[in-house]
């Protein structure tokens, strides 16, 4: 065996060893690395400001500052505008509820049945609305036990809120350090590596930037704008409803069909005119009009992003894992797999196991392992 190889062997081994290594030691301390990881989550997202405003002359700590204010700007403004609409907004629908159970009863269920020529077994409104009461006053009363618990237990009160207050902390500092960070690393790399994990890492960073940072600006912004529609034509609940599908936009259409669902029965039963279905339509249509020829070009453009079932499967497998430390890291952990497996997919469509007799180079048109499968926006 040569030095080479014997170099090459023993580089494997120390990198399985390091990747195990990480691994063990996030589920061993995964209850305390919320805070850095949130708080290298908002550095990460950050850091293209930073780095602009440091273009533009600023310093990097003064530019960090100036992002702090924004954000912290940003934040205060939500928690005093929007946080007391939406808890006027749940209020409201919870009083909706029985409304909402009376119409699937004498409207819904009748139509189907007629429609489908089947009997649905229902338990009527009077049952639907003492459930829900049921379950709604257990629900009160276990937040009360939970309240009357974290109040007499000083030391859990203490732990969230270190928490809590850790994560500006520790952005700062990770947001000002990020350039140095990540040189570091690649200094610290093998030097025969360098440029295969460099452009790696490259290819990860294009795939977060184009899911991460441009699809939770366009679920921010479809989340406005169906807030608004809806405000417009008078949907009592146009913010929560905005709110909802904003969030559910993570998945491509899953924004559309479960808003569109909840703003038509909202509506209707506000107004009780067949009518405003079609206003809530025309909402809800311009806003996946804006989104297929602005939102997503501007802020996502071309780059392949994560298949839907991956980003669902994703952040579930993290959450059943990790607990909340796996939903955080969830998306960038199934970006860089994905980047994996498109490298391994074009080794071994270069390899003898797939029958190529000698290695051949990947043609510049022929479609790699992620292209193969198109974004619901390329369709």
């Amino acid at each position: 065996m040569s030095s080479v190889e014997v170099l090459l062997k023993t580089q494997r081994w120390f990198i399985i060893t390091v990747a195990v290594i990480s691994g063990v030691l996030l589920y061993l301390l995964g209850p305390i690395l919320s805070p850095f990881l949130a708080g290298a989550l908002l550095a990460y997202l950050t850091d293209p400001l930073a780095d602009r405003l440091e273009a533009v002359g600023l310093k990097r700590t003064s530019a960090v500052v100036v992002v702090f204010v924004v954000m912290t700007t940003i934040l205060s403004l939500f928690v005093l505008l929007l946080v007391p609409k939406l808890s006027a907004q749940v209020q409201t629908l919870i009083k909706l509820i029985p409304a909402i159970a009376d119409m699937f009863e004498s409207k819904v269920f009748p139509a189907i049945e007629t429609y489908f020529g089947t009997q649905i077994s229902f338990g009527g409104s009077e049952s639907i609305k003492q459930l829900i009461t049921t379950h709604w006053e257990q629900t009160g009363s276990i937040m009360a036990q939970v309240a009357s618990g974290l109040t007499k237990s000083g030391l859990a009160v203490m732990g969230w809120l270190t928490n809590l207050l850790l994560i500006p902390v520790v952005t700062f500092y990770l947001l000002r350090d990020w350039d140095v960070m990540m040189a570091k690393i690649g200094r610290l790399l093998p030097r025969n590596l360098e440029p295969t994990v460099t452009s790696w890492a490259t290819e990860c960073d294009e795939v977060l930037a184009a899911f991460i940072k441009g699809q939770l600006l366009v679920m921010l912004m479809l989340g406005a704008i169906y807030a608004l529609g809806l405000w417009a034509i008078g949907v009592d609940l146009a913010l929560l409803i905005g709110l909802i599908a904003g969030l559910a936009s993570i998945v491509p259409y899953m924004g559309t069909i479960v808003g569109i669902a909840v703003a038509a029965i909202a509506a209707y039963i506000q107004f009780n005119e067949p009518s405003i279905l079609l206003w809530v339509a025309l909402v809800f249509g311009i806003g996946q009009m804006l989104e297929g020829m602005v939102l997503t070009p501007l802020l996502v453009g071309d780059k392949i992003g994560l298949h839907p079932v991956a980003v669902i499967f994703a952040i579930m497998a993290g959450g059943q894992l990790f607990g909340f430390v796996g939903v955080l890291i969830a998306l960038p952990v199934a970006a860089v797999i994905m980047v994996f497996l498109r490298h391994l997919h074009d080794g071994y469509k270069n390899s003898h196991l797939y029958g190529s007799e000698t290695p051949r180079p990947i043609a510049e048109d022929e479609p790699s392992y992620t292209q193969e499968f198109e974004t619901d926006e390329q369709r």
